[in-house]
């Protein structure tokens, strides 16, 4: 007998990730760790002095004189401080956005329901994705806004945020700010995703041709003018939210911004 032929790759070939595999979905959850933990580790300085504002508006006149202020004071390590709980929980929660997402997406409109209208879908995917990413975000933010929102600091670093919480209220004391981080979050993340994959159909509907016509550089960047697209309605819609969680997971016992 004549032995198999070894399947050859026509040249040229690229490897690519097939979609709805578990190496797409580990490839998403990666993608969204590296999305929202350093991003949101960038912004750092303009967190902490948002959420300073939003527990005492009258403790800084403006984002510049806030910066001003504390880096006379404290330095650079001041600017960016609570950058540690902030990276660790954006990480986890980017990880759960993206990988899950994408997992709920397939489930809610490939396998269970396939007849479905595509946004219900990207909202469902989404609200569904944000509930079990809160969950891993909430401690580190509820860590985050105690150290930033409270003068002197609740703590001075993640550890210290972490043992204080759970000696003086236990583990719920971390979880104390859930329900408005999902008010938050669950509405932002259902705008952001619903309206990113809007927007992105029209765009390439409007240039006139399909996405796969496109190299990578041009898709880059229509994914990029969809999510900024997508962001303004998503500040709009979670800033209430925004505000409450600030207000619930700033220390109450402390000197808070006094």
């Amino acid at each position: 007998m004549a032995g198999q032929q070894p399947k050859l790759k026509a040249p040229g070939a690229k490897n690519k990730i097939e979609l709805f595999s578990g190496t797409y979905f580990g490839a998403c959850t990666l993608g969204g760790i590296i999305a929202c933990g350093p991003t949101h580790t960038s912004v750092t300085p303009l967190d902490l002095v948002k959420c300073r504002r939003q527990v005492d508006p009258k403790i800084y006149t403006s984002n510049l004189q806030a910066w001003s202020s504390i880096y006379r004071a404290e330095g650079v390590r001041g600017v960016f401080f609570g950058w540690s709980p902030t990276f660790i929980g954006y990480s986890f929660q980017g990880a759960g956005k993206y990988g899950f997402y994408e997992v709920f997406k397939y489930l809610y409109g490939d396998r269970w329901f396939p007849n479905t209208n595509r946004t219900v879908v990207y909202l469902a995917a989404s609200a569904s994705a944000e509930f079990l990413a809160d969950i891993a975000l909430c401690p580190w933010e509820a860590i985050k806004v105690r150290m930033q929102t409270t003068l002197p600091p609740y703590a001075n670093n993640l550890r210290e945020g972490w043992s204080k919480i759970v000696a003086q209220e236990g583990v719920a004391g971390l979880y104390k700010g859930l329900y408005p981080l999902w008010g938050r979050q669950i509405p932002y993340t259902m705008v952001k995703f619903a309206t990113f994959e809007s927007a992105v159909s029209q765009i390439y509907k409007t240039l006139g041709k399909p996405k796969e016509s496109y190299n990578t550089l041009q898709q880059t960047g229509v994914s990029f003018l969809g999510g900024y697209i997508a962001g303004i309605g998503c500040a709009v819609v979670s800033h209430p939210a925004d505000v409450m969680v600030s207000k619930l997971n700033s220390d109450r016992k402390g000197a808070c911004l006094m």
